[in-house]
């Protein structure tokens, strides 16, 4: 099986922080949407996905490190020791796993240490049947949706549906765990986690917990002011563009950004883009016999 660690690129002593950065510049790179016409990229993602998965759980991290389960997070099995297809032979126990291998080593302190047995009377004895596996999903969300918090419908394994609440802070790479909706095992139902891909926008731009828009309006509503229709992540609202608006000046809409993990939420920031007619001949002819005198540098801010 895999090594998470490796298939992370850290190492096994890694903090949460280190294992979390690797995740998502791997996911960055080789996330489906990227790579369209390499499927191996799509295979690699869904490992470094459930390497992240096992990592970011302290407690299985904790059981892969001691050897209880493998790179999948299902159990590991006991029969692998020995090499040339021979297993193991318990000598000296009358078959039982609480003797001696030919090296001397106590099987009995192996069965303990795999199963959590509390003795070496029998490795069944005092110890929990092991849940079924992890079973991990991935969710890609309309950015508007994520910036809303709206609902999102996801469809199981097993064909059932259920609608996931989103979290305020959710981002591209937030995990939520749906506890007993993963493989069935003896123990019970394994766990499912669900990893969240916020989708691109065409217009709209990310920027923490503000979003960011580029507005293009004409030359007369930049001269004169006006009312403008602008779009947010929950419909399009009336904006005023004050009189004598310059390309590069910022509005801003409060509370119509991402929700913050605090409580608050960001804004969006309009950016106005002056839109200037082409080949409008009344324009130019306006322009070359303007008697108004604007003799400043407006490029003095860049030391030109």
């Amino acid at each position: 099986m895999a090594d998470p660690y490796a298939t992370l690129g850290v190492p096994r002593g890694a903090s949460e922080a280190e294992i979390k950065k690797a995740y998502r510049t791997l996911a960055k790179e080789l996330h489906p949407d990227r790579n369209t016409d390499n499927p191996k990229a799509s295979e690699r993602f869904s490992q470094v996905t459930s390497a992240y998965d096992l990592l970011t759980d302290k407690d299985k991290r904790a059981r892969f490190d001691r050897g209880e389960i493998d790179g999948e997070g299902n159990p590991a099995s006991p029969f692998g020791f020995g090499g040339g297809g021979g297993g193991f032979r318990p000598q000296g126990g009358g078959g039982q796993p609480g003797g001696f291998g030919d090296d001397g080593v106590d099987l009995g302190d192996i069965f303990e240490g795999l199963f959590g047995g509390r003795g070496r009377g029998g490795f069944g004895r005092g110890r929990q049947a092991p849940k079924g596996a992890t079973v991990n999903y991935r969710l890609a969300v309309p950015f508007e949706d994520a910036a809303a918090l709206k609902p999102q419908r996801i469809t199981l394994q097993d064909g059932k549906t259920i609608d996931l609440k989103l979290g305020a802070g959710v981002e591209t790479g937030t995990q939520m765990k749906l506890a007993g909706k993963g493989q069935e095992g003896p123990g019970g139902a394994g766990d499912a986690i669900v990893t969240v891909e916020v989708r691109p926008h065409r217009f709209f731009v990310r920027d923490g917990d503000n979003v960011r828009l580029d507005l293009p309006v004409s030359l007369k509503e930049a001269v004169l002011g006006a009312k403008v229709k602008v779009p947010t992540v929950e419909g399009a609202v009336m904006l005023g563009v004050p009189a004598g608006s310059t390309s590069g000046k910022v509005l801003r809409l409060k509370g119509r950004g991402f929700h913050g993990k605090g409580g608050t939420r960001g804004d969006q920031l309009v950016t106005l883009i002056v839109d200037l007619p082409a080949e409008d001949t009344e324009l130019k002819a306006f322009v070359e016999g303007w008697s108004g005198d604007d003799s400043r540098n407006p490029r003095a801010g860049l030391g030109v």
